[in-house]
């Protein structure tokens, strides 16, 4: 493991009472990289990345993101990280274009730069028709796509994100992938858990979890490798734990 990537968890291990959450996890995410983690729900990935994104603390073991430990150094880390959880907190109130202007002033956006991060991020996310439309008046794939758009607008480095698709149409997955891409390529981090496998599939390496560990990391042509898709790859994997030869 490179003590110089960009996301560096070591050992981590979470409980909650007497449920182990997290399992004693170890990864790596280099810089560029989206790296995705799969598994299925009750897994531990929704843990693991709020601990990764200073949300709680780990009771034993270190996560740091460029070389600064979340939690010793939590306030820088918050200014080069930007965290979308499962439900994350949009104002169903406010329109699309307040609810971005909260969010720039959260993060003491102001001048030219508010209207350009606003036009380039609600236009990314083709959003920019829909100022005026209360967010709890948007679609599903729609509320996703402005959460995201909000949480770029300080542009981070490091994009944490839990299961951002789910329950999502197929359409408005694509559409959030496209954006993931393009923050890809320029120079953005992704990490981001998703409980569907295509979308294993387009992440650069991927790290199966089952039961707080992780059972395998690998880029996804290798852990498919052998089986018709990563579907059929991991249900074999997680079959082989689950019920030894």
């Amino acid at each position: 493991m490179d003590e110089m990537s960009f996301v560096l968890i070591k050992e981590v291990t979470k409980r909650f009472g007497t449920v182990t959450a997290v399992d004693n996890v170890s990864l790596a995410v280099e810089k560029g990289e989206v790296f995705g983690l799969v598994g299925s729900d009750g897994a531990g990935k929704s843990t693991l990345l709020r601990m990764a994104a200073t949300m709680i603390p780990p009771d034993s073991g270190s996560i740091s993101i460029k070389g600064l430990n979340v939690i010793h150094d939590r306030q820088k880390v918050k200014m080069i990280m930007g965290y979308m959880p499962q439900r994350f907190g949009l104002y169903q109130d406010l329109t699309v274009n307040e609810n971005m202007q909260f969010f720039m002033d959260i993060f003491g956006i102001f001048g030219d730069e508010r209207k350009r991060r606003l036009e380039r991020y609600l236009g990314f996310s083709n959003l920019l028709p829909f100022l005026d439309r209360p967010a709890g008046k948007l679609s599903g794939g729609m509320k996703q796509k402005l959460g995201l758009a909000c949480v770029l607008v300080h542009e981070p480095e490091l994009l944490i994100l839990d299961e951002p698709t789910n329950g999502v149409d197929p359409v408005s997955r694509m559409e959030f992938w496209d954006i993931l891409f393009s923050m890809k390529r320029q120079g953005m981090t992704i990490l981001v858990s998703t409980s569907y496998l295509d979308e294993g599939e387009k992440c650069d390496k991927i790290a199966l979890m089952h039961k707080a560990r992780i059972l395998n990391v690998d880029n996804p042509d290798n852990l498919k490798q052998g089986f018709p898709d990563l579907e059929e790859a991991v249900i074999e994997r997680i079959r082989d734990i689950e019920i030894p030869k």
